[in-house]
């Protein structure tokens, strides 16, 4: 059984958009895959499909054995608690400090402050940031924000972390420094990394599986290291 498995999946919403039309994707355990596309193009529908934050209106998402469509509401956090998410705009709690920023994610799920602390603790020194636990949001840069989401999306060590434009508002060289954070969680922990982005760039230089989204189809399903653009995806 594929880890990520869409089946003839089409997603319309309320107003008549087809967002999603007879999409099947397949993604194994331990993967990196880049999902690209024009805005609109459906990308993000499948993004929030993975976490439930949307329903196939057809088809079957599949995400680590669990039926995602067929979870109750109120079961849902069940599903996110296996699923680390790494934002575009931080979503960082600005009067808590980074390590209170990272250690709310275990407090939320009831786990015990003995057992947080050494999380924490490896999480923040993964990303680089074991020195800044006592800071606030508002001092750190971008990337260093960046950094603390990162940790918190994986300090309960989740199978999948969804990443979704995470370097869209960081400069070309903070953007390469998250990259190489975020490669570095998928080849040293195993952790299968879906991620939703624009920049050409890191695409072109990372060599990864492609999946190119288009007007709600998928367009292209690129084997790693064989997608190459200079145009904006």
């Amino acid at each position: 059984m594929k880890f990520i498995e869409l089946k003839n999946v089409n997603k319309v919403y309320k107003n008549g958009v087809t967002a999603l039309a007879d999409v099947s994707i397949s993604i194994d355990k331990g993967e990196f895959v880049f999902v690209i596309g024009l805005t609109a193009s459906g990308k993000s529908t499948f993004i929030k499909m993975l976490y439930r934050e949307e329903k196939p209106t057809k088809g079957t998402v599949m995400v680590g054995g669990l039926n995602v469509g067929k979870i109750r509401n109120r079961k849902v956090y069940k599903l996110r608690r296996k699923i680390g998410i790494v934002f575009q705009d931080f979503k960082l709690l600005p009067k808590l400090t980074v390590y209170e920023n990272v250690a709310f994610a275990l407090e939320c799920v009831g786990m015990k402050d003995k057992d947080i602390r050494p999380k924490v603790i490896n999480a923040l020194e993964r990303v680089g940031l074991k020195d800044k636990v006592r800071s606030f949001p508002g001092e750190l840069s971008g990337g260093e924000q960046q950094r603390v989401c990162i940790a918190r999306a994986i300090v309960n060590e989740p199978k999948l972390l969804i990443c979704d434009e995470p370097t869209g508002n960081l400069d070309p060289k903070t953007s390469k420094e998250i990259m190489n954070v975020i490669e570095g969680i998928n080849s040293d922990l195993g952790t299968t990394i879906i991620m939703a982005t624009h920049d050409k760039d890191i695409v072109n230089r990372m060599k990864k599986r492609v999946l190119l989204i288009e007007h709600g189809v998928l367009a292209g399903d690129f084997a790693k290291g064989s997608y190459k653009t200079n145009e904006s995806v």
